[in-house]
């Protein structure tokens, strides 16, 4: 099987670009965009060599494992644009969702429930499911911003500070390329309801529903500094709102999170 759009995607008029092997998918969208690209456009493969996650860590995966970017030009602000990542989130766990409906019918309560840690992981049976990277440049008088989507199909890597898990780990017997079908089109549907930002209070609300943590303790790391208190919720910029036990409420813009007794190691 190889790659292609769903058919609400091809009908909102998105192209895509795939690649056997590529460095970075985020990489290859900058590129493009610097050089008049301004999609919107997909660029997609089944092995990423040069894959980045959070911290500027290297994301080392075999092929089969699905590489995702999504180049959108916008004349919204940076801060704005930064809220498309939490519509990134609804977007995979939706798709996530469709295809393994014949696990979850296999599995039954033991089937796989798919969760959104903030500020752009997707969770699944208590590990790292997906990574999702947004980088924005301006090209122009516009913002262009990519969406890159990893998501561990048929293996995960190993030595990270959350422990990895793939679909096939979990149960689920699918393909990239089906997962990605399906991606395609849940993203048109949710990049319409995030609509430049205007609706991103109704992107939060479903994002809480499918929150991990929430209300629970938490420590985040931001490099800098330790905190730790209670998540609470997330503000009208996507900010992690942190209830500390003196009740104050801290916004927190970036950020490692633990959770649970993750917790514990983090604020180590």
């Amino acid at each position: 099987m190889s790659f292609a759009l769903g058919p609400r995607t091809l009908q909102a008029g998105y192209r895509l670009v795939s690649f056997d092997q590529t460095g970075s998918t985020n990489a290859v969208a900058l590129e493009r965009a610097r050089a008049g690209e301004r999609g919107p456009i997909w660029f997609v493969t089944t092995l990423q060599t040069a894959g980045r996650g959070r911290r500027q860590r290297a994301w080392i995966a075999p092929r089969g494992n699905l590489a995702a970017t999504i180049l959108e030009v916008t004349k919204v602000a940076p801060a704005v644009a930064a809220t498309l990542g939490f519509a990134a989130g609804l977007a995979e766990a939706t798709a996530l969702d469709k295809v393994s409906v014949e696990a979850a019918l296999r599995l039954g309560p033991n089937g796989p429930r798919y969760t959104l840690k903030w500020p752009n992981d997707v969770l699944a049976g208590g590990g790292k499911l997906v990574g999702i990277g947004l980088e924005a440049e301006a090209v122009g008088d516009e913002l262009a911003v990519v969406v890159g989507i990893g998501t561990n199909v048929v293996a995960a890597p190993e030595g990270l500070p959350t422990p990895a898990v793939s679909l096939a780990e979990l149960g689920v017997q699918i393909s990239a390329e089906e997962l990605f079908l399906a991606l395609s089109d849940a993203w048109v549907e949710f990049r319409g309801i995030w609509d430049d930002g205007r609706g991103f209070g109704e992107i939060r609300r479903r994002w809480l529903d499918r929150a991990a943590g929430l209300g629970e303790r938490v420590v985040i790391n931001t490099g800098s500094a330790t905190l730790e208190g209670t998540f609470d919720t997330i503000d009208d910029a996507g900010c992690l709102i942190v209830r500390t036990a003196d009740g104050r409420r801290v916004p927190v813009a970036a950020g490692e999170v633990f959770f649970g007794t993750a917790a514990s190691a983090g604020a180590a």
